[in-house]
């Protein structure tokens, strides 16, 4: 059985039930995102945490195509504005998107579209084009965040504090999402948005 059989039997051919799919899928990857908030570490000369979101974001963008992965990452931030604690470390409400950190959260929405396009005009097909597609998905969100949290730094204090402490991570989180990208390919209806 080919991949777009196995896809085309779990995924619903009627409207209504492809539509509750791809909701279903998107609210599943905004509590990916959420849960991969959690994977946070305080840096203690940074209002910036380490965490695993750009890794699930990466992921998101490349699984689900432009449209659920832009939709997951709204519904995200949503829940968040919410109160929902789906945060780095919990945090949630209005006041971290709109304040140092919250052009990360930004980025994000960005980023997974970009990453979306890119794998749906056939860039996860190969490591080096996957690699450089989460690559650009990552500058995306660093240009985002930084931007952000240059209002409340200087320029050279938002990079020294939002960008070059984490390079490093952010290397091995593109390589990570790159290489465990397949493995999403295994999920019914994930590939559908590919271009031919």
């Amino acid at each position: 059985m080919t991949y777009a059989t196995l896809a085309a039997t779990y995924r619903p051919q009627t409207r209504s039930l492809a539509w509750t799919y791809d909701i279903a899928l998107v609210a599943g990857a905004s509590v990916a995102v959420a849960l991969s908030a959690q994977i946070a570490v305080a840096l203690p000369f940074s209002p910036v945490p380490v965490t695993g979101q750009t890794f699930a974001v990466l992921l998101v963008g490349a699984l689900l195509g432009p449209q659920r992965a832009v939709a997951a990452m709204l519904l995200y931030i949503a829940e968040g504005m919410a109160g929902l604690p789906v945060f780095a470390g919990g945090t949630a409400t209005v006041a971290v998107l709109a304040g140092p950190t919250g052009g990360y959260l930004a980025g994000f929405v960005v980023a997974a579209g970009i990453v979306g396009v890119l794998s749906e005009r056939g860039w996860d097909r190969g490591l080096l084009t996957t690699l450089l597609a989460m690559t650009i998905g990552t500058a995306i969100i660093f240009l985002f965040g930084v931007t952000r949290l240059a209002f409340y730094l200087s320029e050279g204090s938002a990079l020294q504090l939002g960008l070059y402490p984490f390079i490093p991570g952010a290397l091995a989180k593109i390589v990570l999402a790159a290489l465990l990208l397949p493995l999403g390919w295994r999920l019914p209806g994930l590939r559908d948005h590919r271009r031919p």
